[in-house]
């Protein structure tokens, strides 16, 4: 075992690999792109969606940000966007929220809100005559087609629960595999909307089963949905895996549900909350297909590489840097301060490992935090029984509890001889019992 003094020694590089004294790291650093705190380009993140979901993230931004320009900015667009399809209630919801402060050309409009309900009810009479007409006929692939209109029409004009009955009806009339993928797609994505996740697993699993008739950007969707839906159940490690397993070839073929920043992003930080370093390593850091979608995130790209490398002040950086914008994220805003609990822990285990005493003051500079802060956190993770140590809260000086290995081989010797003893101990008796014919005879059958 290394003597204190040694441990003293290591841990002081240790600390200095963390970007606290190191010039040539200092110069590095210096050269990556540690993004700043400045609030969200709601423009460039709005055009990576289409759809409602491009209306949905608007509106999550509106609501949640603190800034006022922003957030009428934020509405301002999703006003725009509702005005380009169909649905009238969203229209009042968005208008409502808008309350006058943009001016007149975005208060309430009931000239489009007339012509759109009364184009509405003229297509949904046109649709039902078609598809009881269909069902007269009995023409299977016409009333796939009859339903899967009604959901499309439901779908934009912001009936959900209309839209997803009419979805799943296609699949009694289905004939082919790529009927059954196209109906689950259909059906995922409105789930996705209504925020029902367990469908959204049920779905994935049926399209699934036609392995043979799905191409790799169907694939790379479902892994997408499947992720989401790990994520939503607080699964990080299974939401990891799946995001990590999704080909490149998605790009913006999936941007009516997510986009390939969320991929790296989603992927990323749940990889680093829930993954060891060897998986870390392999799967991720390692892994081709997802460096292509950690190539359009730098930070988090840059944040992966610094944990892995043990420098803990600069990953926490980019981790406060990202914090705000990840928590307008709709899907990640209610997982952003467990993932983010369950990294910094995995940091400070980490950096705690490899030493026998550790200096809570240098410690404490790593990782930009106080002593007091410091303690309270390795105290926590002490009583869970993740970090085998104790603090000498005099001296400041954290003191891990190896374990003793020369004892512990004694022990391992010491319980190999007394499972050798009873082995021989038990044949000598058996081989004795045979020798005088001491064994038992099954009695003869009558």
């Amino acid at each position: 075992m290394e003597t204190e003094e040694e441990a003293s020694g290591q841990m002081t590089d240790e600390i200095y690999t963390n970007g606290v004294d190191d010039e040539s790291l200092s110069q590095q650093q210096q050269r990556r792109p540690i993004i700043s705190g400045e609030q969200l380009d709601i423009e460039a993140y709005a055009a990576l969606y289409t759809g409602r979901t491009k209306i949905s993230r608007l509106i999550f931004i509106a609501d949640k940000c603190g800034n006022v320009s922003m957030q009428l900015e934020a509405l301002r667009m999703a006003y725009d966007e509702i005005k380009k399809g169909e649905n009238t209630q969203l229209f009042r919801e968005v208008v409502q929220k808008i309350d006058g402060r943009l001016g007149p050309n975005y208060s309430s409009d009931s000239g489009w809100m007339d012509a759109v309900d009364r184009r509405a009810d003229q297509r949904k009479e046109k649709l039902e005559n078609e598809l009881n007409a269909y069902r007269t006929n009995l023409i299977k692939e016409s009333i796939r087609m009859g339903y899967n209109d009604f959901g499309d029409f439901y779908y934009a004009h912001g009936a959900l629960g209309d839209a997803f009955k009419n979805y799943v009806r296609t699949r009694d009339y289905c004939t082919t595999a790529k009927h059954i993928i196209h109906m689950c797609l259909n059906a995922i994505l409105v789930s996705i909307e209504m925020g029902q996740f367990a469908h959204v697993t049920s779905y994935v699993s049926k399209a699934e089963q036609n392995k043979n008739d799905l191409d790799p950007i169907t694939i790379a969707k479902l892994q997408c949905a499947a992720g989401l839906a790990h994520l939503e159940a607080k699964k990080y490690k299974h939401a990891a895996r799946k995001f990590l397993e999704t080909a490149p070839e998605l790009g913006n073929n999936y941007s009516e549900v997510i986009a390939a920043q969320d991929v790296a992003t989603y992927g990323g930080l749940c990889a680093l909350a829930s993954f060891d370093r060897a998986e870390l390593k392999a799967k991720v850091i390692d892994n081709i297909n997802f460096r292509n979608f950690l190539e359009l995130v730098p930070e988090v790209r840059e944040l992966i590489h610094n944990f892995y490398s043990s420098h803990y002040a600069s990953c926490l950086e980019y981790l406060g840097n990202l914090k705000a914008n990840l928590l307008l994220d709709i899907h990640l805003h209610d997982h952003v301060e467990m993932l983010y609990t369950q990294i910094r822990n995995k940091a400070l285990i980490q950096y705690t490992h490899p030493f026998v005493s550790v200096d809570l003051n240098m410690m404490a500079n790593a990782f930009k935090t106080t002593v007091a802060g410091l303690q309270k956190e390795l105290e926590a993770l002490i009583t869970d029984n993740q970090i085998q140590a104790r603090i000498d809260s005099h001296n400041k000086i954290l003191y891990a509890r190896h374990a003793d290995q020369r004892k512990a081989t004694f022990q391992r010797v010491l319980q190999t001889g007394i499972e050798f003893d009873r082995d021989v101990r038990g044949m000598l008796l058996r081989a004795n019992l045979l020798k005088h014919d001491f064994n038992l005879k099954a009695s003869r059958k009558i």
